[in-house]
């Protein structure tokens, strides 16, 4: 019998195995344990509305945007997310405020000998223990992110009331598939029957998969961006839907540009909630926006940590996210620009180096998880490619060598991978 919470989270992390730390090895294809977890439980994910959300990039910001924007209309509100930066119990929120500690204790030891006849990972085991906390909240409807892909995702066993799907992008190739068609039918694999879906970037490589799932399953489907444009000026956006002003002015603390692109999936999600007779006010939709990272706890999307020298970090960590990432940096106003990187060893390492400026000095570092791909193996990797910097393993003494040559009017951007963010000390 478990009695503290820490005992209940180190038995989640060594008895079961858990993707951020090993990689694929820890994926089991396909949701029959899932499907097991949840009868044995008496399928708590029945007992609450959803939302679902799937993306290559982007799909954590939309979740918590959506889930932001319903609190604000006034409803309890589940969200599901991965990974977490700094603590489990950030997977599971309820109105943004993180399961309680003591139901985390308890829903193993209730689960104990259930986890050790199953033997799931450690994704589909807290993907269950989040809908059983849902359930016994009594929340009026979930956002659940997906995993990784979709179609064969511990979180498909839902049937939601509204499905998004954010963009399509390379990454987890081993895994979802090696051409972008094979990726879009991973991620429409969580189009049901019915159910309306949304789609935040009509893609002329991958529209034709979502077209025909949707057209299979008789889903009424959205493209956001066919519809919606978000214009950005500083930290204010406008948003404009088939040329009519919907949203101006409105503050949003995401400032990332990449933003613009979720943002459109997710005033077209309101719409289709709407329809489906929830009640989401503009005020709500502007009030939830606004106060997303109080109201969820979002972290880690282009974020200040700091000024003099500016210091921003972000959690993108796949080619596609990258390039957004350097397209933000090249809007900057600095004189020189100091780049803390880490990445996980499964990802496409020299695609992303590629996309990396060259005119900045590199502090390489690594995460401390298994994935992680060796400080001094990426940095000589980075050096093949014109890259020049510095092995420094830790991520915290990266960062503060990055500020110790950093002068007032520098810039330092930390990130390559989550788990870097993640170890930031300051976030």
């Amino acid at each position: 019998m478990l009695t503290e919470y820490q005992q209940a989270v180190d038995y989640l992390y060594t008895s079961l195995p858990m993707f951020q730390r090993i990689g694929a090895a820890a994926i089991k294809k396909d949701i029959t344990n899932t499907i097991r977890l949840c009868e044995a439980l008496d399928n708590p994910h029945k007992k609450f509305k959803s939302i679902h959300v799937g993306g290559t990039n982007g799909k954590g910001s939309v979740s918590h945007l959506v889930a932001s924007i319903l609190q604000a209309a006034g409803y309890k509100v589940g969200l599901h997310t991965s990974p977490h930066l700094k603590n489990f119990t950030e997977r599971i929120r309820v109105n943004g405020q993180e399961a309680d500690k003591n139901f985390v204790v308890d829903f193993i030891n209730r689960t104990k000998p259930l986890i050790e006849e199953v033997k799931p990972s450690f994704f589909e085991l807290s993907v269950v223990m989040a809908f059983d906390y849902f359930a016994r909240e009594h929340v009026d409807i979930a956002v659940i992110e997906v995993g990784l892909g979709g179609r064969l995702d511990s979180t498909n066993v839902i049937t939601p009331e509204l499905s998004i799907i954010t963009n399509i992008g390379w990454d987890h190739t081993d895994i979802l598939g090696d051409t972008l068609e094979k990726i879009a039918f991973e991620k429409a694999g969580i189009i049901k029957k019915g159910v309306p879906v949304v789609i935040s970037e009509r893609q002329s490589v991958v529209e034709s998969v979502f077209i025909n799932k949707a057209e299979e399953l008789h889903a009424p489907l959205v493209f956001a961006s066919d519809h919606y444009v978000v214009k950005r000026v500083g930290d204010l956006i406008s948003v404009f839907q088939d040329d009519d002003l919907l949203l101006d002015a409105v503050s949003i603390p995401l400032t990332g540009n990449y933003q613009n692109q979720n943002l459109k999936g997710v005033v077209a999600a309101v719409d289709q909630l709407n329809k489906l007779n929830f009640n989401i006010s503009k005020d709500a939709l502007k009030n939830g926006i606004e106060n997303v990272t109080t109201t969820t706890g979002l972290k880690g999307r282009w974020q200040k940590l700091g000024d003099e020298p500016l210091i921003i970090c972000d959690t993108g960590h796949n080619v596609d996210g990258m390039r957004e990432v350097v397209a933000q940096i090249k809007e900057q106003s600095y004189k020189k620009l100091h780049m803390v990187l880490g990445m996980v060893s499964d990802k496409d390492i020299h695609a992303v180096l590629q996309v990396l400026p060259k005119d900045a000095t590199y502090y390489f570092c690594q995460a401390k998880i298994p994935r992680a791909l060796d400080a001094d193996t990426l940095s000589a990797r980075a050096a093949t490619l014109g890259l020049k910097g510095v092995a420094i393993p830790d991520v915290n003494t990266a960062i503060a060598q990055a500020k110790l040559s950093a002068s007032k009017s520098d810039f330092i951007f930390i990130g390559g991978s989550t788990f870097v963010v993640a170890e930031i000390t300051e976030l």
